[in-house]
């Protein structure tokens, strides 16, 4: 698939905003507004709730990546925003919700059907738009993985060797596929934890976070809900990226 700029603009700190589509995968793509080229990369990982509901937090982690001196890159998820719909998602989305609302457990079956098909679609996407960033002369590696569908997370730090060092946020369900998974990651592993996260298992989270197979991780747990994330934990998350991708 070949990568296709469709707009861009400065902003007012100097950061260039491009927006691509790869294929028919949307995406945005953030460069510093000086540095030397070529520059590392984060993809930024969000859930699948469109990128035009995302942006403004999007925007504010990838200026905060670009200050350290780092490209930030996203794209869209499968069945979400603008892409076409996809059956089986809203359906799995649906049960989950009824389940939810009845006060009911959401069992495996559920979240296999929500977690596993994103992931197999979503993984082969972000290996390509990396084959494309990293063509372009401005970006290079080493590249990070942050945010995001955790399962999506976990299967590239798995899959794809460029990527060296991932933060993953523990705030959305995890398929037991997903648990033998993580036990062949290797990278240097940051994890966030909300600890009253009402949309999470703090025990699967926590049984997740034993499973890595990582020599280096860190498990950064904080009160409050699953939108309570404190601001100095993305202070955290770049130090750990600034000492494996300097």
């Amino acid at each position: 698939m070949t990568l296709h700029f469709t707009c861009e603009q400065r902003l007012d700190d100097g950061v260039l905003e491009r927006g691509f589509t790869l294929g028919e995968i949307p995406g945005i793509l953030w460069t510093p507004a000086s540095a030397p080229a070529p520059a590392p990369l984060i993809l930024l990982g969000h859930p699948p709730l469109g990128l035009r509901t995302m942006y403004p937090r999007l925007v504010a982690r990838a200026r905060r990546t670009l200050a350290d001196g780092f490209a930030a890159a996203t794209i869209e998820l499968p069945g979400s925003g603008d892409r076409p719909r996809w059956a089986a998602a809203e359906q799995a989305r649906a049960d989950l919700r009824r389940a939810m609302e009845a006060g009911e457990p959401v069992g495996d079956e559920i979240i296999d059907a929500l977690v596993l098909p994103l992931v197999d679609k979503a993984v082969p996407e972000w290996r390509a738009a990396l084959d494309a960033l990293l063509s372009l002369p401005e970006i290079g590696g080493p590249v990070g993985y942050s945010g995001g569908v955790i399962s999506i997370g976990v299967r590239l730090a798995v899959v794809e060797p460029r990527i060296v060092a991932a933060g993953l946020f523990a705030g959305s369900f995890v398929p037991r596929a997903t648990f033998e998974e993580a036990r062949r990651v290797t990278i240097p592993l940051h994890v966030l934890l909300q600890w009253d996260d009402e949309r999470n298992d703090r025990q699967a989270a926590l049984d997740l976070f034993d499973a890595f197979g990582s020599q280096e991780k860190s498990l950064i747990a904080n009160m409050g809900g699953h939108t309570g994330v404190p601001q100095f934990a993305g202070e955290d998350a770049a130090q750990f990226f600034n000492r494996h991708l300097k």
